[in-house]
């Protein structure tokens, strides 16, 4: 195959790699690796790329060793990386909730505001994130980086830190109270601009971006099939949630039509034994793999 119709994606490792895999078998790519491989197998032979930090990827498609890739907004912004941002991708390695950056101390401190940190030393991962913060709010603290460990190292170390959470229960396990938050994140896809000046590369990005929201939109939603009478379906569509208007097909018995929907699946759970209690029959959910708008 031409070697120009390659595409060199970037892609995370650590706790969001498991995760990206997984993401992109539901898209349709197969990506297979051994445990000690930075360099993964695509079922797709048009692409190409590398597990590597989601600190770094976002520099080395700005630099164009890769032409597009996943990664954080959070990383994005910290680089101060010049790519484009192609889609949101709001998943994580425990759940599909943003993560929030925040600024945290320990829970007996007399920290309350950021104002409070004044003359005080902070540790963190974002460095030039938390002193962009510090300068918006007038404050000046020593701000130092730290490779790993953060909350361990409040209060004996630094008197506060800035670190990633999700749910909070970490912190809240390490006797830390959250004063602010720097800012949300999720996984980005991000590209090279000179690569999407290409139209095989941009159709192609196009495509994966278009295929990895439909794998993540599906994740919440299931299908719904289900029978009802003719003279009881205006009362059912009026309370049946859906993602877009229900598909509705005629039965071999004229009496009855047949149902398909999509919805979210925490309302599937209500919703299926009112269904029976008001005459549906037939009624199957099924799982989905990509839902496209």
């Amino acid at each position: 195959m031409d070697i120009e119709n390659k595409l060199m994606l970037g892609l995370p490792k650590g706790s969001l790699e498991e995760s990206t895999i997984r993401l992109f078998a539901k898209a349709g790519y197969q990506i297979t690796k051994s445990s000690r491989s930075y360099r993964p197998s695509f079922d797709d032979p048009t692409l190409d790329g590398r597990f590597l930090r989601a600190q770094e990827v976002s520099r080395y498609i700005e630099n164009g060793y890769f032409d597009c890739g996943l990664t954080g907004q959070d990383w994005v912004k910290e680089n101060g990386s010049d790519v484009v941002e192609i889609c949101d991708l709001v998943y994580s390695r425990a759940s599909n909730k943003k993560s929030r950056w925040v600024l945290c101390v320990p829970e007996a401190s007399d920290v309350k505001t950021v104002k409070d940190l004044e003359g005080k030393r902070i540790a963190t991962e974002i460095v030039n994130t938390t002193n962009a913060f510090l300068k918006k709010n007038g404050v000046n603290a020593d701000v130092e980086f730290s490779w790993g460990a953060t909350e361990m190292k409040v209060p004996d170390l630094v008197d506060a830190i800035v670190d990633l959470t999700e749910t909070g229960n970490s912190l809240r396990a390490n006797k830390l109270r959250i004063v602010d938050t720097l800012l949300t994140t999720n996984t980005v896809f991000v590209a090279n601009k000179e690569a999407l000046k290409d139209p095989w590369k941009k159709k192609k990005i196009d495509t994966i971006a278009l295929l990895l929201t439909s794998a993540l939109e599906s994740a919440s939603k299931v299908g719904l099939k289900l029978n009802i009478e003719v003279d009881k379906l205006d009362s059912i569509l009026a309370d049946l949630p859906s993602l877009r208007k229900p598909t509705i097909n005629k039965l071999a018995d004229e009496k009855w039509v047949a149902i398909d929907t999509i919805i979210d699946e925490t309302i599937v759970r209500e919703i299926i034994p009112e269904l029976k209690s008001r005459g549906a029959e037939g009624i199957v959910e099924y799982p989905l793999n990509k839902v496209v708008f």
